[in-house]
């Protein structure tokens, strides 16, 4: 059976990004009906005001996910708590505190400050928690920092750190700059929760391919990249998702016939 495929809805794209991207809550809710039709088992939503800013207040979240689950959405509704909604961490804590319509999951990036509380506060309210990872991207000591200073810890040592209680309730979310076997052969001595692979841009397709290949859960949608696997624009949410469940199938098949 091939992984799950998530659907990210949006992201951080603007209307200027084309078509394709659905922002208001009646756009959204339609582009995930017709993604999950298509065979996402997932759906990831950035919820927005009405002038299009990002949002993690109560009056945004619980509306949409009221919208979608009403509508027919039955798989499990993931947000987006990152910076783009709340550049404060403490904040952002108190958003999710506030919330009275809870999501499935939400998406934790720990190379944000404050990520560990906020992905304690979500499980402490029943919600389960993508665990985001930048891995194989530049690295080093940030702008203006001294030659010789202490690295900072990168977002997967903070993962690492952070104590795994819930291995049930937690997801490594890999973001990977590129399709690189070594790196995910490397994941193999974390810690036993399930993994999640993908990519943004350029990298979408090819990190989806080798997320097929390791059985992994990935995902796709034009949060993450706007044009299908031959390099046509997509149309639609939808039209990406059924892009990845060929590519997943494909790859299950091709590693059933290879036992």
């Amino acid at each position: 059976m091939p992984a799950p495929v998530l659907v990210a809805l949006n992201g951080g794209r603007r209307a200027a990004d084309g078509v394709a991207v659905p922002l208001s809550p009646p756009d959204l809710v339609e582009s995930a009906l017709a993604a999950v039709a298509a065979g996402a088992g997932e759906v990831l939503v950035h919820p927005r005001t009405p002038c299009g800013r990002e949002s993690l207040s109560p009056r945004v979240v619980g509306p949409l996910l009221e919208a979608m689950r009403g509508a027919g959405v039955f798989v499990p509704l993931s947000v987006s708590s990152g910076i783009g909604a709340e550049p404060d961490p403490a904040e952002r804590l108190e958003r999710v505190r506030s919330w009275t319509v809870l999501p499935d999951r939400a998406v934790v990036h720990f190379a944000e400050p404050g990520a560990e509380e906020l992905a304690q506060a979500l499980l402490a309210r029943g919600v389960a928690v993508d665990a985001v990872v930048p891995l194989g991207g530049e690295g080093g000591a940030g702008p203006g920092a001294e030659p010789d200073a202490e690295p900072e810890p990168g977002p997967l040592e903070r993962f690492l750190a952070w104590p795994v209680r819930d291995p049930a309730r937690i997801r490594l979310a890999v973001e990977l700059a590129a399709a690189d076997p070594a790196l995910v052969a490397g994941l193999r001595w974390l810690p036993p929760v399930p993994l999640l692979l993908f990519g943004r841009g350029a990298a979408a397709w090819p990190v989806l391919r080798l997320a097929a290949r390791c059985g992994a859960a990935t995902r796709t949608g034009v949060g993450d990249v706007l044009h299908l696997p031959d390099g046509r624009p997509a149309r639609s949410n939808a039209q990406l998702v059924a892009a990845a469940r060929e590519i997943c199938a494909a790859a299950g098949a091709a590693k059933a016939g290879s036992r």
